[in-house]
């Protein structure tokens, strides 16, 4: 026969390991997820390096396009810079204010963005677009952790172990 308190003691001990393991956040990271469910994609474990980047081919002039983002306070994006090969519809044609524009080797950037969101909606290009991840040197194509056409949620959010353990390290693919 099992000593009550024994028991008691298991019963404590699982609960609270159920609470810690899937409610206590844990690990800050920039989380890809469906809109409509929050469901987790994937992540990138945010560890002192706090800019990523993404890349795309652009749909109509078919060139490359790199937008940069950094978190900062509040769990917020911003993109800090834009850089693209080509002048044609649907790219700017000048810096809004406080911002710099440059032309260098033929390709255009707007620096010293401060744009920031909590989060922003992308539709995953199924043909052209490419879309890439670029994190610390590392090329990671986004149709490697989610379906092309698919669009998902890009924001910081802080994981708990459970996340973490369902979720894709897009680092560690």
């Amino acid at each position: 026969m099992i000593n009550r308190k024994f028991f008691v003691f298991l019963l404590l001990s699982l609960l609270g390991g159920i609470i810690f393991f899937t409610c206590i956040p844990f690990q800050k990271a920039v989380i890809f997820e469906m809109p409509s469910n929050h469901q987790l994609l994937a992540y990138i474990p945010l560890d002192g390096k706090q800019t990523f980047q993404i890349q795309y081919t652009h749909s109509i002039h078919l060139s490359e396009v790199r937008e940069t983002y950094q978190v900062i306070e509040d769990d917020r994006l911003q993109l800090v810079e834009l850089m693209y090969e080509d002048m044609a519809i649907g790219m700017p044609q000048d810096a809004s204010e406080g911002e710099v524009f440059e032309k260098i080797d033929g390709k255009y950037y707007i620096k010293n963005m401060r744009r920031t969101f909590y989060s922003f909606d992308l539709r995953v290009g199924q043909v052209i677009a490419n879309h890439r991840l670029i994190y610390q040197n590392h090329v990671y194509p986004f149709h490697s952790f989610v379906e092309p056409g698919t669009t998902i949620r890009i924001k910081v959010d802080t994981l708990t172990l459970w996340e973490l353990w369902k979720g894709v390290n897009v680092i560690e693919r």
